[in-house]
């Protein structure tokens, strides 16, 4: 079995994520990209996901479902031109993120339902009928 020494030393990478990593933030982090944070529950009917995402227009989400794989992803470009002023830096002109999920084949695809309501965007991923209906557990006679 291999260990792994703990290193005794701080660097500099170490001190900014030892600082700045007990901040709380709405976006997590997921190889290395802002993205918002999920949570999903589990029912006997279905899935419920959550991806918190305050501020944005539910017009520019898009969630796609293709041979299992469940994407949302968001994207917005800022494309705002004003002939009054002469703009030096602009920073904050595309918002976008992606998140992809492995889906069973136990969701009833075509019932799929998603709404976005103060800042968060819900998805309702419901059960195939034949999955509700399997026992949970089986006892033993």
């Amino acid at each position: 079995m291999t260990t792994l020494a703990k290193r005794n030393y701080m660097t500099l990478d170490n001190l900014f994520d030892e600082f700045f990593g007990n901040i709380p933030t709405a976006w997590g982090k997921e190889n290395g990209w802002n993205v918002p944070p999920v949570n999903i529950h589990e029912t006997s009917d279905g899935f419920h996901l959550e991806l918190v995402a305050p501020g944005l227009k539910k017009e520019d989400f898009k969630v796609n479902l293709d041979k299992g794989l469940l994407t949302i992803s968001y994207e917005k470009k800022d494309e705002v031109e004003n002939s009054d002023y002469k703009t030096h830096r602009r920073e904050f002109n595309f918002t976008s993120f992606k998140r992809s999920f492995r889906v069973d084949d136990v969701i009833n695809v075509e019932n799929i339902q998603a709404k976005y309501e103060d800042g968060v965007l819900k998805l309702y991923l419901p059960k195939k009928e034949e999955v509700k209906a399997l026992p949970k557990e089986i006892s033993i006679q």
